[in-house]
């Protein structure tokens, strides 16, 4: 049973981490895409206008990744030990 708790976390971890990396290349080229764009297209435009969805989309892709990453406040068990507490209090209050 643990075992099974176990696997079941492990994958659902690798499934955020693949979810990530495809957000990252999906990133990566669309943001390629605008910059060309961008510089083909400089003098009709008159300003660098790709800046604004690469730090738009930038700053969610950085809270995808703080969220998939094992650091800060919502470490590798910070789950099982939030599980643990509440389980504690509640029987306290029994």
């Amino acid at each position: 049973m643990v075992e099974d708790n176990k696997y079941l976390r492990a994958k659902k971890k690798v499934e955020e981490l693949k979810a990530f990396y495809i957000h990252l290349i999906v990133f990566i080229l669309v943001n390629t895409m605008f910059i060309i764009i961008n510089v083909l297209t400089y003098e009709e435009a008159g300003h660098w206008w790709f800046v604004y969805p690469l730090m738009g989309w930038g700053i969610g892709l950085a809270a995808h990744g703080l969220s998939v990453s094992s650091f800060g406040i919502f470490g590798p068990n910070w789950e099982d030990r939030k599980i643990k507490e509440y389980m504690d209090k509640d029987t306290s209050d029994d």
